[in-house]
């Protein structure tokens, strides 16, 4: 826990080794390893996320949808599932969902639900009934019984279509004709033609010889008139006799018709006693008129001749529509759907249509190729998903929303192109009935909120994920919990109490204050099993104390070669910063180079020169655009101190420029103000400052040193510099009093403190920085306006107080001297 600083009577404040350790000592009764510690099985750190996720889930009302916010690693995932799966959900009242034949409109498949394990049962009762039909039906068509009484009614047409033709046959030979056969291209043609000594003659034959003379012109104009005659009989015949045909076809549907339909309604009817649902029983009474409406198909599944068995396209085809496509199967579900997905495409969310190419080389496809996705295998129940994910996924977004906010989902090919656009079908909408759980960092959700109207509406529920949580004894329990789990999970060495508490240690320096723990819990498991890794390199039974170290330091070597590279600079003078003796005007700052995976502090020489002039305080930076709004502030707020300190009584006629030196890149943040300060104060008073010091902190107007970030960062900086080039013992940070409970340092550091080799002041106000770096007292106001005699604000108040008398004056000086030369003007010269 934090400690309070110390200070003696008349010496600066200090900080002991006391004050800055934050080694673990929690030791549970009983507890000598992780063996004596049960692992955890809740959630860790996040009860105000737990209570709005279960409101969330629990409530069953329209847009109760949850967007749960956090960092990475702080076991979203993990909780959104654990939840889920402890939520008390009853007995779930799940359904199957198939898509079946639409007789009427074969492009608009229909949806028929049923109760868990009902759809598979109706699936499978559907796909007997045919199969007992195609091979019932071919039975009777060979049966005696059909043979029989199809031989009568094709007996009886035929002969009463011999009969017709006959009739015709006896006419023709009366009227001295006869039926032909002529050749007509492919094919061949019936003719009537006369008989003329007993030979076939055409008519045009006939016109010819009478044009010769050779037949008489009365007998020809006779035979014309009678073929007349006979060629309208023909006609009439003819259709009599397609007559007679249509009604023998008639006739054997309706033999087919008899002795089939009592087959099929039997078993129809026998399917919708089974299921009294009204939309089934609907969709039956079309498969019975489909399956009577159309016999043929039972004799295009057979074999033909020359075939042993028919092709599978003849034999499934005919009645591939009588098929049932379960694309949603609850029939073993023992409750309520728990969909992860981790790649939500537009197929894998929503489902696909599948195009094939058939037997004719077309692009087509049918109900019996429509494919549910995760949002429909989650009806009923939970789906998760990443936020991010889903809206870099090409249509999703739009999609889930539309889907969520009508209740219902259209399973629809994603074809943005339009390549196959013209072999779709549309599917009936599903009604929809799902919890979405999106996962997601809070700037997605706050750029969601601010712009998309419909995600208030559908997702009502933000539950933040916490990183940190407090760090006290129960805290601690479920630390030691976590690391149990965490070995019995993984197979991993025990830990014993003192690596325990190093893994406790480590989460407190993670979550950047000591009276917090973090919850980033993916990474704490990624230093046990590293910890673990080490202790099995030297062959230990348990992970101790120094195994977590050398992990944390394996961990950190693996990422800090720009921080090497940069101690190698500062070894070599190549950066000039100086660790001992004293300069005027010149002190170290120190600033955080963050990486992104590693952060890391250094310190920067920061110069002033102060001297006659009105400009102000330059900000070198600024000028060169090098300097960030923040840091522009500081400089701001760093000249209204002075304002309000030192030109109450006069007008602050300086000018001090302030430069960051060697840096060549940007500069941000307020925390190098109180630095700029001290350079300040030290340039106007001529007093030098103690270069083994380096300072950082933020200031108000008032005098008031504020709190930064980055504290343990930029104290390891300076403190690696300083060993570098060897501890004196004199050497230390000035820091904020504030920060006190945010230092975590490394345990080299801490020892370094311990043996006073290294020195942290905690600092409240300007007057108090001051003092300790340069031996002279800072000094406060006195009633009188004036500052206590001697002190570096004394001394700078005189300073300033000079600088203004000498710019007023030199302006009397000046204004005297033009005066004295009234007619005096500049000479110009002339053009030649």
């Amino acid at each position: 826990m934090p400690q309070r600083v110390r200070r003696k009577s008349g010496k600066p404040r200090e900080l002991t080794f006391k004050d800055i350790d934050y080694s673990v000592k929690f030791r549970p009764t009983g507890v000598k390893s992780t063996d004596d510690v049960k692992p955890c099985c809740g959630i860790i750190g996040q009860q105000r996320a737990i209570e709005a996720i279960r409101l969330g889930l629990n409530v069953p009302s329209k847009g109760y949808n949850v967007f749960v916010t956090g960092l990475s690693g702080t076991g979203r995932t993990t909780t959104i599932k654990h939840l889920l799966e402890q939520l008390d959900h009853g007995d779930p009242e799940l359904g199957d969902i198939c898509y079946v034949n639409n007789f009427k409109n074969a492009d608009n498949p229909k949806v028929l639900t049923f109760k868990a394990g009902e759809g598979r049962r109706f699936k499978k009762d559907m796909s007997y009934m045919i199969s007992s039909i195609r091979k019932v039906v071919p039975k009777i068509f060979m049966s005696d019984d059909y043979k029989d009484r199809h031989s009568r009614i094709v007996r009886e047409f035929e002969g009463r279509q011999k009969d017709l033709i006959a009739a015709f046959e006896e006419r023709l030979t009366q009227a001295g004709f006869v039926m032909v056969q002529i050749q007509s291209g492919m094919g061949v043609r019936n003719e009537i033609q006369p008989l003329i000594d007993e030979e076939p003659t055409s008519l045009d034959r006939l016109e010819r010889l009478a044009k010769e003379g050779k037949f008489s012109l009365p007998r020809l104009d006779e035979l014309r008139r009678a073929w007349d005659s006979l060629r309208r009989e023909f006609d009439v015949t003819t259709t009599e006799s397609k007559k007679l045909s249509s009604k023998l076809e008639d006739g054997v549907e309706r033999l087919n018709y008899s002795m089939v339909a009592p087959l099929i309604t039997d078993k129809v009817n026998l399917l919708q006693k089974r299921y009294p649902d009204s939309k089934v029983q609907e969709y039956l009474d079309e498969v019975e008129e489909a399956l009577t409406s159309d016999l043929d198909r039972f004799r295009e599944a057979q074999p033909r001749r020359g075939e042993e068995e028919p092709p599978p396209f003849r034999k499934q085809e005919p009645f591939e529509e009588f098929s049932i496509n379960l694309i949603l199967d609850n029939s073993e579900a023992a409750r309520v759907p728990i969909v992860i997905e981790k790649s939500p495409s537009y197929k894998n969310l929503f489902g696909s249509l599948e195009r094939v190419v058939d037997r004719f080389g077309y692009w087509r496809t049918d109900f019996t190729r429509i494919f549910a996705g995760s949002l429909l295998k989650a009806a009923g129940g939970f789906l998760v998903m990443s936020a991010l994910d889903v809206l870099t996924e090409p249509g999703v977004w739009i999609a889930l929303k539309r889907a969520l906010r009508n209740g219902e989902l259209e399973i629809t090919g994603y074809d943005p192109f339009y390549m196959m656009a013209g072999s779709g079908i549309k599917p009936e909408p599903i009604t929809l009935d799902v919890k979405v759980v999106l996962i997601g960092e809070d700037r997605v959700y706050r750029l969601l909120w601010g712009w998309d109207e419909d995600f208030k509406k559908i997702f009502k529920v933000k539950a933040e994920f916490d990183t940190v949580m407090e760090y006290n004894p129960a805290g601690l329990d479920e630390y030691f919990q976590f690391v149990r789990r965490t070995v019995d999970e993984d197979g991993l060495l025990p830990f014993h109490l003192s690596g325990l508490q190093a893994v406790a240690e480590y989460g407190r320096r993670l979550a950047r204050r000591r009276d917090k723990l973090t919850v980033r819990f993916t990474a704490i498991a990624d230093i046990i099993r590293e910890a673990v890794f080490c202790a099995r390199q030297r062959k230990g039974r348990k992970v101790m104390r120094k195994d977590v170290y050398h992990a944390i330091n394996a961990k950190r070597s693996r990422v800090n070669l720009v921080e090497d590279k940069i101690q190698e600079m500062f070894d070599n003078e190549s950066l000039m910063v100086s660790t001992s003796g004293a300069a005027v005007g010149q002190i170290n700052g120190l600033s955080v180079y963050d990486l992104g995976e590693h952060a890391f502090g250094r310190p920067s020489r920061i110069t002033v020169s102060t001297s006659l002039g009105k400009a102000g305080i330059i900000n070198i930076e600024r000028e060169a655009d090098l300097s960030g709004p923040i840091h522009n502030k500081g400089v701001l707020v760093l000249s209204g101190w002075l304002r309000q300190m030192f030109a109450q009584d006069k007008p602050l006629s300086m000018s001090a420029s302030i430069s960051f030196e060697q840096s060549y890149s940007g500069v941000d943040g307020d925390s190098a103000s109180l630095t700029e300060i001290y350079g300040i104060l030290s340039s106007l008073s001529g007093i030098p400052i103690k270069q083994g010091f380096a300072v950082t902190g933020s200031v108000n107007q008032k005098g008031d040193v504020q709190p930064i970030g980055g504290i343990n960062e930029k104290v390891e900086g300076f403190y690696d510099v300083c060993r570098s080039r060897r501890l004196t013992g004199r050497q230390g940070v000035l820091m904020p009093h504030q920060n006190v409970q945010d230092l975590l340092l490394r345990p080299d550091v801490v020892e370094a403190i311990k043996e006073r080799k290294f020195h942290l002041y905690p600092i409240k106000t300007v007057s108090e920085g001051i003092e300790i770096l340069t031996g002279v007292p800072g000094g406060r106001r006195l009633p009188n306006g004036r500052f206590t005699p001697g002190s570096v604000f004394d001394k700078a108040n005189k300073q300033l107080r000079q600088m203004a008398l000498s710019l007023d004056r030199f302006g009397r000086d000046e204004k005297k001297k033009h005066a004295d030369n009234p007619g005096r003007k500049r000479k110009r010269a002339r053009p030649k």
